[in-house]
C-alpha cells in the first residue's frame, strides 16, 4: 500500500467516523474533509472545488426546486380531494397514501413527495381514528422505493449516473432504472398495504386541537395567576378539573426552583406548570383551569400550527430564547413533543432536536414564511385554495415536459432541469426566494465537498486494492453471489454513512469488482444505486425516516419492524432482476 493510499483511506476513514459521531454537521464535515485533502496534497489546488461545478449538484439543487414548486401549487391535494370522504380505515388509506407517494417520488425528489403527503395523512389520521404510526413510515418507506424507478427519485440514481459517466463516457439515462425499479417498487408497495400491521398502534396520536396530527404526549406550559382558585390547593385537585387526561409534570418556582409534581404538593399563585397530555386534552384542561398559556398574547391575526423539526432547522441544538423568537418574529412556542419524552425545562430553554414536533402560535401572515425560514415542515392543513387559478398545474407540466426532453436525448439531464426551475420562476409559479428556500444548501455542499474526495480512491489505486481485497472474498462464488453482496454492503454502509457518500465510495469499487470478475460493470453500479437508496432500518441513514419519526410517535427499534422484511424483498427481487436487466457477462 502507498502512502497516498494509506492517506486516502485514512481521510475517508476519518470523515466517516465523524459522520457517524454526528457532533457536527455533515456539510462542515465534508468541507473539513476537503480541507484536510488539499493540505496533504492529495487532491490538487486546481481541481478543489470541481465538485461544486459537477452537473450533479445542478440535477438535486433542480430537483429540489421543482418537487417544492409541485407542492406549493396544490396539485395533489386537488387530485387527493376526491378519495379523501373514502378514506375512512386504515386498509383503505394506506394504499391510496403508499401510492401516492411512492408514485410522486418517480418524477420528484422523494423527500419532497413525502412532505407533500404528510399534511394529508395527518388529517386523514384525525378525522378518522387512525394512528399516525401505522400511516407515516409505510409512507417514508415507499418515498424511497419510488426514488429507484428515475434518474432524478433520488440523489444515489443521479450519482451512480456520473460514475458510470466517469467510467465509460456515457451516463444512465432517465429511465435506465426504470425496469428494475418499477418491479422493486411494486412488490415493496404490495407489502407496505399488508406490512403496516406490523408496526405498533400508539392511539395517543390521532386526535389533537383542531390539528392535523397528534402524538403520544405534548408538553405546555402555564402559569398560575394571582387569585386563581387553584392557589392553595393541591396538585391532585387541579389534575381532577382535567378528568385523569392531563398530568401536571413539574412546578417552576421562582424562576429557578423546580419541584417533583407529588399529588399532595400545595400551589402558590406565579408557580409555572409544565403540563403533559394529549393535545386536545391540554386545550380542554387550560379552558376549563383557566390557567395562562406561555407565549405571547393571542390576538384575532393569531394563528396556530404545528410542525416538526428538520435536521438542517436552525432550531436543531438551540433554544427558543437563544433565537430570541418572539421578539424577531412573533412567534411563541406554545408545545413540544419528543416521542412521548417528558420535558422538564421551561419551553424557552428546551434544546430542540431533529424530529421534536412543536406547536407555534403567531400572525396568521408571518407564521407560515417564518417556519419557511426556520426549516420547520407544517403538519397542520396548509392555508392553500386548491385550484385557485390555472397555474396550479403549471409546475407539474414543466417537469413533464422536462422529463420527455430528457426521455429522447434531446438536452441532457443537467440542462433540462435548470432549464425547467427557470420556466418556474419566470411564469411566477415560484418566487425566487421560495427557491432559494428550496434547495437544501447543506445536501449540495456535501455533494461538492465530497466528490474530489471520492476520486482520490481512484486516483491513488485504492479502488483496484479494496476490489482485489473483494475479489479474494467472492471470487468462489457466483455473479450473481457477488452482486447481491455488493447490494448487501451498500445497505450495510448507508444508514452509517450517508447514501450520497456511500456512492461515491463504493461506486468506483464495485466498478473494479466487476472488471477484475470480468463481468459487466452495469449491473454492479445499479446494485450499488439500489442499495445505498433502501435504507429502511434506522431514523437516521435517510432525512425522509428521521422526517416522520416525530409526528408517528416511532422509536429507533420500530423501524426494523417494518424495514427488516422490506430489505429483504429489494435483495430477494433486485439482484436477480438487475441480472436479468443488466447481463452479468460482458457480450
Amino acid at each position: 500500500m502507498t502512502i497516498d493510499q494509506v492517506l486516502a483511506f485514512s481521510l475517508i476513514g476519518i470523515t466517516v467516523a465523524a459522520f457517524i459521531w454526528n457532533r457536527l454537521p455533515y456539510d462542515v464535515v465534508a468541507l473539513t474533509a476537503l480541507a484536510a485533502g488539499i493540505a496533504i496534497g492529495l487532491i490538487p489546488a486546481d481541481k478543489a472545488f470541481s465538485g461544486f461545478s459537477d452537473d450533479i449538484v445542478i440535477i438535486v439543487g433542480a430537483a429540489l426546486v421543482l418537487s417544492a414548486a409541485i407542492a406549493r401549487s396544490g396539485a395533489v391535494e386537488t387530485l387527493m380531494r376526491p378519495l379523501v370522504p373514502h378514506l375512512t380505515s386504515t386498509a383503505r388509506q394506506v394504499p391510496i397514501l403508499v401510492g401516492g407517494v411512492l408514485l410522486l417520488s418517480i418524477v420528484t425528489k422523494n423527500v419532497g413527495a413525502l412532505a407533500i403527503f404528510m399534511p394529508i395523512a395527518l388529517q386523514l389520521a384525525r378525522r378518522s381514528g387512525t394512528p399516525p404510526s401505522a400511516l407515516l413510515m409505510p409512507m417514508a418507506f415507499a418515498s424511497l422505493i419510488g426514488g429507484v424507478v428515475t434518474l432524478v427519485g433520488t440523489s444515489p440514481n443521479v450519482i451512480v449516473s456520473k460514475v458510470r459517466a466517469d467510467l465509460t463516457g456515457h451516463p444512465f439515462g432517465m429511465f435506465d432504472y426504470a425496469p428494475v425499479g418499477l418491479c422493486v417498487a411494486a412488490s415493496g408497495f404490495a407489502f407496505l398495504c399488508m406490512g403496516w400491521r406490523l408496526l405498533p398502534r400508539r392511539d395517543g396520536s390521532a386526535r389533537s386541537m383542531e390539528a392535523a396530527f397528534t402524538l403520544e404526549r405534548y408538553t405546555t406550559e402555564a402559569r398560575l395567576p394571582e387569585g386563581h382558585p387553584a392557589v392553595g390547593t393541591t396538585i391532585a385537585a387541579l389534575e381532577a378539573e382535567g378528568g385523569d387526561e392531563v398530568r401536571v409534570a413539574t412546578i417552576l418556582r421562582e424562576r429557578f426552583r423546580r419541584y417533583p409534581a407529588d399529588a399532595d404538593f400545595h400551589l402558590k399563585a406565579e408557580d409555572v406548570l409544565l403540563l403533559s397530555g394529549e393535545p386536545d386534552a391540554l386545550e380542554r384542561f387550560v379552558a376549563r383551569t383557566g390557567l395562562i398559556l406561555a407565549g405571547n398574547a393571542p390576538t384575532a391575526e393569531a394563528a396556530v400550527m404545528e410542525g416538526v423539526i428538520t435536521a438542517d432547522s436552525d432550531l436543531v441544538g438551540r433554544t427558543a430564547a437563544q433565537l430570541d423568537l418572539q421578539r424577531r418574529s412573533g412567534i411563541a412556542i406554545l408545545a413540544v413533543s419528543r416521542r412521548g419524552r417528558r420535558v422538564e425545562q421551561r419551553l424557552s430553554a428546551v434544546r430542540f432536536r431533529a424530529g421534536d414536533v412543536v406547536v407555534l402560535r403567531g400572525r396568521a401572515a408571518a407564521l407560515a414564511p417564518t417556519l419557511g425560514a426556520l426549516k420547520v415542515l407544517p403538519l397542520a392543513a396548509r392555508e392553500i385554495a386548491l385550484g385557485r387559478n390555472d397555474r396550479s398545474w403549471l409546475p407539474a407540466a414543466i417537469l413533464l415536459a422536462a422529463m420527455v426532453l430528457v426521455a429522447f436525448h434531446v438536452v441532457p439531464v443537467a440542462v433540462a432541469f435548470f432549464g425547467a426551475v427557470v420556466a418556474v420562476l419566470l411564469l411566477r409559479s415560484m418566487t425566487p426566494h421560495e427557491a432559494y428556500q428550496a434547495v437544501e444548501w447543506p445536501v449540495l455542499v456535501l455533494l461538492g465537498a465530497l466528490i474530489p474526495i471520492s476520486e482520490t480512491v481512484s486516483t491513488t489505486g485504492g479502488a483496484d486494492l479494496i476490489a482485489g481485497k473483494l475479489t479474494s472474498l467472492v471470487q468462489d462464488l457466483s455473479p450473481v453471489a457477488a452482486l447481491g453482496t455488493i447490494l448487501v454492503l451498500a445497505m450495510a454502509v448507508t444508514p452509517f454513512l450517508n447514501n450520497a457518500a456511500t456512492v461515491l465510495v463504493l461506486g468506483p469499487i464495485a466498478a473494479k469488482l466487476a472488471t477484475k470478475l470480468g463481468l459487466n460493470l452495469d449491473p454492479f453500479l445499479m446494485a450499488v444505486a439500489l442499495g445505498a437508496a433502501c435504507d429502511f432500518l434506522t431514523p437516521i441513514g435517510h432525512q425522509c425516516n428521521t422526517l416522520v419519526m416525530g409526528p408517528g410517535g416511532y422509536r429507533f427499534g420500530d423501524y426494523a419492524r417494518l424495514g427488516l422484511p422490506l430489505s429483504l424483498i429489494v435483495i430477494v427481487v433486485g439482484v436477480p432482476l438487475i441480472a436479468f436487466v443488466w447481463p452479468l457477462h460482458r457480450g
